[in-house]
């Protein structure tokens, strides 16, 4: 028995170059609720009642690993594109649409669609 068990994430965090634009880019491009931000990072509520942060880090290293529900991709990926956002191809695996896009800092993140409709938290309710 596990005395300490991990109970879920709490927050996935990036690290960034520059704070200020980074959290433009997650609040202003990608529409993101910011709950919290100041001169080295900021923290957003996602709709699912996950949170992301960003930290400006004098070691940055990039970051990657954050994938993004959203209902269509490709109409996502149409929309993001045009505010900005680079994107690379569409992506189809057997479970998932997906598509590859770069933040403002160069930060890899995944727009996803699951193909049993489920997103986020809705997987484990």
């Amino acid at each position: 028995m596990n005395d300490h068990p991990i109970k879920g994430i709490d927050i996935h965090w990036y690290s960034v170059i520059d704070a200020a634009r980074a959290t433009a880019f997650w609040r202003d491009t990608l529409g993101l609720n910011a709950t919290w931000t100041g001169a080295q990072g900021a923290v957003f509520l996602l709709p699912d009642g996950s949170w992301f942060g960003i930290w400006q880090d004098e070691h940055w290293t990039k970051s990657h690993g954050l994938m993004l529900a959203v209902d269509d991709v490709a109409a996502a990926v149409a929309y993001y594109s045009a505010k900005g956002v680079r994107f690379g191809a569409l992506g189809e695996t057997p479970s998932c649409f997906n598509a590859t896009a770069h933040d403002s800092e160069g930060n890899e993140f995944i727009l996803h669609r699951s193909k049993d409709g489920s997103a986020g938290n809705e997987r484990v309710r």
